[in-house]
């Protein structure tokens, strides 16, 4: 079996992770462009050029109906007015329950709905569904996190759209409850991924498991399985046949590292490496994994190991940020 980690902001933490250490050292490594998740996968899955159109991939694998309507995402945030300007913080930055969200989804939907419905893929990804077609060039909220939004807002005719729908969720009852118990308030959605549903995707997976939904619908119009990542890789391995090729996007270090919170970082690179990267060390030793990819998109670096690279011990395990390189440092 052949297992394939895409894992952003990977190497910025600042923790001892012997497992994934040791794997990145005894590991062969190949270079490419710095990239997002996001362009990563328009190239891994074939959609040739062009913004990945996350908002009908998502509505695709949450069992809507792609073709209804023109989709986009349309992402909880926050935005903080500093000074003159105004901050994104994206939903990584704040916790928001599943009934909220519907509630804010379906309070939008019924002040907008001669233009568009609002439908809460999870309680931290939304998407829209237009009745018009919709040219928008934007990023995802995570790549934008904690900077001015002025230089990142869609064209001047979606200004007042999202001024209105800013108003309506700042007065909803949900918002109001929120800042009564000191949390941020959902006072806007960003608007990004757009884009016609592609007529084909493909790939070299025979399974694809992650948590976004824009993924999950690039794995279903490929015609692979696909699947939350579950808790950690013993129980995946669980399920997991024993041969092929098989794609694991681990978002989880991804926020943290957008929001510059070096200890949460730190604590959930612990985590990957207890629930992800040592179990499947083990595995690759006994031989149910025969290699072992790990892609850290945002590094343009891929790490390739097969067991018989183990025994390089010359090799020695270092920090996870001694492998980026010296533009990613500055970043």
């Amino acid at each position: 079996m052949h297992v394939e980690l895409v894992v952003p902001a990977l190497l910025h933490a600042a923790a001892a992770a012997p497992a994934l250490e040791l794997l990145l050292a005894r590991g062969r490594r190949t270079e490419s462009e710095s990239t997002s998740v996001e362009d990563w996968l328009v190239r891994a899955f074939g959609l040739g050029e062009g913004p990945l159109p996350a908002g009908v991939l998502s509505a695709l694998a949450s069992g809507l109906e792609p073709g209804a309507g023109h989709w986009l995402r349309a992402d909880p945030v926050h935005l903080r007015p500093d000074r003159d300007r105004v901050l994104l913080i994206p939903s990584a930055g704040f916790d928001i329950a599943a009934d909220e969200a519907q509630s804010l989804c379906d309070a939008l939907t019924a002040h907008f709905a001669d233009q568009f419905s609002l439908h809460a893929f999870a309680p931290d990804r939304w998407g829209l569904c237009a009745r018009s077609a919709i040219e928008l060039r934007a990023r995802a909220p995570i790549e934008i996190a904690g900077r001015d939004i002025d230089a990142e807002l869609p064209d001047k005719r979606w200004h007042a759209q999202l001024n209105e729908i800013q108003m309506a969720l700042y007065q909803h009852a949900v918002n109001t409850a929120r800042e009564a118990r000191g949390d941020p308030v959902i006072n806007g959605v960003w608007l990004w991924g757009a884009g016609a549903l592609p007529a084909a995707a493909q790939g070299p997976w025979q399974s694809v498991s992650a948590a976004d939904p824009a993924t999950l619908g690039l794995a279903k119009l490929a015609g692979m399985r696909h699947r939350a990542p579950g808790a950690g890789a013993a129980a995946w391995l669980e399920r997991a046949p024993e041969d092929g090729r098989h794609l694991v996007q681990l978002d989880g270090l991804r926020g943290a590292h957008a929001l510059g919170d070096a200890q949460a970082l730190a604590a959930r690179t612990l985590e990957l490496e207890t629930q992800w990267f040592a179990p499947l060390l083990a595995a690759l030793r006994a031989g149910r994994v025969g290699m072992l990819t790990v892609r850290v998109p945002d590094a343009g670096a891929s790490f390739e190991i097969v067991r018989g690279d183990l025994r390089r011990f010359w090799r020695r395990p270092r920090p996870l940020a001694s492998h980026l390189r010296t533009e990613e440092i500055r970043a």
